[in-house]
């Protein structure tokens, strides 16, 4: 469906729904026990963590396939201290090596079709030095989180910094094989309607270890929540982290 909004909007709009929460505190604070590390932010989005990943003294790059939220993030201040490549792990270069990879804000559910999940967790294992570290999130299937994904329960009224009003919605569908349909509605204070589709993949604790087993990677630890309750516990999440 045609957008009404630009694509400069769309990143004012994901920022305005995903602001800094106590899951960027987690990430930040895993990559830290380790200063001064070569770091990549897989899937940064508009950069909020990537940049402050920066700031915080590591040597960072920031990679993701959406050039419009690459152009954000470019923009913001702070951003000259961040390497940033426009692709997926598949255009890392081949000398490309780092002490920690971070995937935030379930970038690894966007990955849906389960060879490209394969390849990029290959890619990852590639890319980080021995011993080096991976941290990721992505949502317990077992807490049904996209039940509660409904537009009663989702709406709400963000206003984009050239001051756009933007009212939203979700509502999400079950999919076979582990796959949810997202869309999300939003009505513009013009009168103009648009929708976006997206599929997220949710993968059982099981399957994340298996994955990772066959990517060459090491579970260390996975958490049901960001104070490191156990799954089942907490947010509903399952935040792994590994390493090489």
């Amino acid at each position: 469906m045609q957008s009404f909004l630009t694509p400069a909007q769309h990143a004012d709009l994901y920022d305005a729904e995903n602001t800094w929460t106590i899951a960027e505190d987690f990430f930040l604070e895993f990559i830290n026990q380790q200063p001064s590390s070569r770091v990549l932010d897989l899937g940064c989005g508009t950069g909020r963590l990537t940049i402050a990943l920066a700031q915080a003294g590591h040597q960072v790059t920031g990679l993701d396939p959406h050039s419009g939220s690459l152009d954000a993030a470019r923009a913001k201040p702070g951003s000259h201290a961040v390497h940033w490549i426009d692709g997926t792990s598949a255009q890392l270069p081949d000398d490309a090596t780092f002490d920690a990879v971070l995937m935030s804000s379930h970038v690894a559910q966007a990955i849906t079709r389960d060879d490209e999940w394969s390849r990029t967790l290959a890619d990852v294992q590639a890319a980080l030095c021995p011993g080096g570290r991976l941290v990721f999130d992505s949502r317990d299937p077992q807490a049904r989180v996209w039940e509660r994904w409904t537009p009663g329960s989702t709406r709400a009224q963000h206003t984009l910094s050239d001051g756009t009003g933007v009212h939203l919605w979700i509502d999400a569908q079950e999919q076979e094989h582990g796959l949810v349909n997202i869309t999300e509605h939003r009505l513009l204070a013009d009168g103009n309607r648009e929708f976006e589709d997206a599929v997220l993949a949710f993968r059982s604790e099981a399957t994340l270890r298996k994955n990772l087993d066959a990517a060459g990677l090491i579970v260390d630890e996975v958490y049901g929540g960001w104070a490191g309750q156990p799954v089942g516990a907490g947010h509903g999440e399952l935040i792994v982290t590994a390493h090489r």
